[in-house]
């Protein structure tokens, strides 16, 4: 996989990686992207292999996507896919740099066990890993305990993404009491954990409220401040990567006037709230704007058509990769940035510059924040 295949005239500053699900943990764990959602009941097989679906995550759900009666339907569905790709990888027709990242959304850990016990070693080959909903201490050791012993069984790595979604996060008096028993929790498991996911449409619905259109999550109050608090828990130190909310509209856009989109000033539009594209994707990339200011790397999208828009915004911009690179490159003190417009302080920026190193060696590194809109609508600019 690589993100922005799409666009492959697209001039580059510092182009993409190549990365697969044996890519080591440090890095894979920035390469979810925009992570597409969907029933496991879906059969996508001909658009994995046709590179039909322009994504280089996704999960096959068995939760909240389905109806509980449609269990055993989805759970064949996904075990047919991971033959059937498999099979194609030992007949030498396609290779594991050819398949998108894959997970399944258990639908509780009594399932998760039932599923895996059922699961072949071929099968956990092109398999990545396990979403875990409703992710909360009291589950957590069984969860965890289940995932290690499949990863002993098969002598492959399956990876977890626990998604904290439920009322011990969402509600106040429990929330930081919460968040410290999962972090020591997760602590002894970190090897196998490739993201902490967080539920924004199920932590709105406790409090019976829904983002509009026109807005983010980030002004729904209650919700802003679980985000806020599952960060200062899990983003500390760069110790993990935690993923974005969903966003929750699927308007596309329409590519009529894409040269005049191009000409617009894009970051300053998003600042000002001008328009872009249409308000749906509009308010997409405003949430991954703030998203990404705040350190999520990655988003739950629900559309396939989102996933350019959001891997795009993770790309790295050339002035910031020249400072972040000056930063590690320096010693210590305080030093003027590549650019001259800023100060570069050597400890206080350094994670910072960590983390968009990394971003840069996945996600590349374009000219501009202008350029961002060009990858994404197809213009090499």
């Amino acid at each position: 996989m690589k993100f922005h295949k799409y666009n492959s005239d697209f001039s580059f500053v510092k182009a993409p990686m190549e990365f697969n699900k044996y890519t080591d943990r440090n890095t894979l764990q920035y390469c979810l992207g925009g992570t597409l959602y969907m029933p496991g009941t879906k059969d996508i097989k001909d658009k994995v292999v046709n590179h039909q679906l322009d994504v280089t995550s996704f999960v096959m759900c068995c939760e909240d996507a389905i109806k509980e009666e449609d269990l055993p339907k989805a759970e064949q569905n996904i075990l047919d896919h991971m033959d059937y790709f498999a099979d194609l990888i030992e007949a030498g027709k396609l290779s594991h740099d050819d398949i998108p990242l894959i997970f399944v959304r258990v639908r509780n850990p009594e399932q998760f066990k039932d599923f895996v016990s059922r699961m072949t070693k071929k099968q956990a080959s092109v398999l990545t890993g396990f979403n875990f909903p409703k992710f909360n201490s009291r589950v957590a050791l069984d969860v965890l305990r289940t995932l290690v012993e499949v990863n002993n069984r098969f002598g492959v790595v399956l990876y977890g993404m626990p998604i904290l979604e439920g009322e011990e996060v969402a509600f106040h008096e429990t929330r930081n009491q919460e968040l410290l028993l999962l972090r020591n929790i997760l602590e002894p498991y970190k090897d196998l954990i490739l993201n902490i996911r967080v539920g924004g449409t199920d932590m709105s619905s406790l409090f019976g409220v829904r983002r509009g259109i026109n807005s983010t999550v980030y002004d729904i109050m209650p919700v802003r401040d679980a985000l806020s608090d599952v960060l200062n828990f899990f983003n500390r130190y760069n110790d993990y990567c935690v993923s974005a909310a969903v966003w929750e509209y699927f308007r596309v856009y329409k590519e009529d006037d894409i040269d005049e989109v191009i000409k617009r000033n894009f970051h300053n539009a998003l600042v000002k709230g001008q328009d872009i594209v249409n308000p749906a994707i509009d308010g997409l990339l405003k949430e991954v704007l703030v998203d990404r200011a705040n350190g999520f790397v990655g988003k739950t999208i629900i559309h396939p058509t989102h996933a350019k828009f959001v891997n795009a915004m993770f790309t790295v911009v050339e002035e910031e990769y020249h400072d972040a690179i000056q930063i590690l490159n320096t010693s210590g003190g305080v030093i003027k940035s590549s650019g001259g417009d800023k100060m570069n302080e050597i400890g206080p920026h350094h994670r910072w510059a960590e983390k968009i190193v990394k971003r840069a060696k996945v996600y590349g590194v374009v000219k501009n924040e202008d350029s961002v809109l060009g990858l994404v609508l197809g213009h090499n600019k």
